[in-house]
């Protein structure tokens, strides 16, 4: 889908307003993107107007969740939005219940437990949860990946590796917090609603801008009625 570029960051909040879920690369057919929207050359540039610096300015100022919410894809969802896909994702019941029902794996109440005792980088939310050592890579993908999907955990930021000399290096690391934390920061309210009803509710937000074709691939992710 193509949109006209866009510059600043307010301009890209304006974007998530209006279309509730915005990935940050293409990943929904006929749908924006972040990438998509904004020139290739403003990327990486360490400059306010970077869009890779807008990916933990959306959380970090409450407009928006982020996080890989679906299929392993990154994606901002509006505030005004994500209390309701929310109740969706998680099937309106808590952590330790989904585990108990078999829709959640043992990882994820234990990444959980971590993280709910307060924002935490991935380095140390692994060596917390007892996860450092290779052989428990997978189990840790496992379960972040489950309890982003449920949008039970939110990306809030990006911690920079530095070197000996203090210099940045390599990959950054990112640092989650409960949804419910994030919420609460920010004065989201939860949606005390059914995931039926919140479905309903979803459905008809992203009826008002997403094409056809983007709802038929999103309702493939979310029970939207």
């Amino acid at each position: 889908m193509t949109t006209p570029y866009i510059g600043t960051y307010e301009e890209a909040k304006e974007l998530v307003n209006r279309y509730g879920i915005l990935p940050l690369a293409p990943s929904v057919p006929s749908h924006p993107s972040i990438s998509a929207s904004t020139a290739p050359e403003a990327w990486h540039t360490g400059q306010p107007s970077d869009p890779w610096s807008w990916r933990v300015r959306f959380p970090s100022e409450g407009d928006a969740a982020y996080g890989k919410f679906f299929r392993g894809k990154s994606i901002l969802v509006s505030a005004d939005l994500f209390p309701l896909l929310k109740r969706v994702a998680g099937r309106g019941g808590s952590v330790k219940e989904r585990y108990r029902d078999g829709l959640l794996p043992r990882e994820a109440v234990d990444l959980y437990e971590v993280i709910a005792a307060g924002g935490i980088d991935t380095r140390e939310l692994r060596q917390a949860a007892g996860m450092k050592a290779k052989t428990r890579k997978a189990d840790y993908d496992r379960g972040i990946r489950a309890l982003q999907e449920a949008m039970d955990i939110v990306v809030t930021g990006a911690h920079t590796r530095l070197n000996a000399d203090g210099e940045p290096s390599g990959w950054s690391s990112v640092a989650y917090s409960t949804a419910e934390a994030w919420m609460k920061e920010h004065d989201i309210d939860e949606e005390n609603v059914s995931a039926d009803r919140a479905a309903k509710l979803v459905k008809e937000r992203l009826e008002e801008t997403a094409s056809s074709e983007a709802m038929r691939y999103l309702a493939k992710i979310y029970p939207l009625r």
